[in-house]
């Protein structure tokens, strides 16, 4: 009888509505950052697809790529700024040597900051205005041929 009432528990548990999960690939990211997909042209115009946290807000923008300590090469964090403007990033906490792509309102990218130093707080800058950040892995914008005659699609 207990056997019974066991497997009767166990087969409401499972029919039972589960929460919805939004899947990310770094779980202590997911919850605190959406999740999306960025289509990058590069500059012999071949299509990439990123799979991308976006930080979107101050708090977001403030906590980046933080305590990070591993990322695929298929992903990364785009920041998104309401305004144009010149742009500075920093290594603080951050674990992971990271290659910071800036680009105009548009897509297209301004400039590449290749290999940043982990745990540092040296200011990465932008040379001119601009209203997005992508944070790769450290050598993808190279292997990928992301410059500056790529750009950047995203809804």
């Amino acid at each position: 009888m207990r056997i019974i009432a066991a497997l009767l528990s166990l087969g409401l548990a499972a029919c039972s509505p589960q929460p919805s999960v939004k899947m990310g690939t770094m779980p202590d990211l997911d919850g605190s950052f959406d999740f999306a997909e960025l289509e990058i042209i590069n500059d012999a115009g071949d299509s990439l697809r990123f799979d991308i946290y976006l930080a979107e807000s101050p708090e977001q923008q403030r906590r980046g790529l933080m305590f990070v300590r591993s990322m695929p090469d298929t992903t990364g964090m785009l920041f998104v700024y309401e305004a144009d403007d010149f742009h500075s990033m920093w290594m603080k906490n951050t674990f992971i040597p990271l290659d910071m792509i800036f680009a105009r309102s548009d897509g297209s990218v301004s400039s590449v900051i290749s290999n940043t130093t982990p745990l540092t707080l040296n200011s990465n800058q932008s040379r001119e205005p601009v209203s997005y950040v992508l944070e790769l892995n450290a050598g993808i914008a190279r292997r990928m041929g992301i410059g500056q005659a790529s750009r950047l699609i995203w809804d």
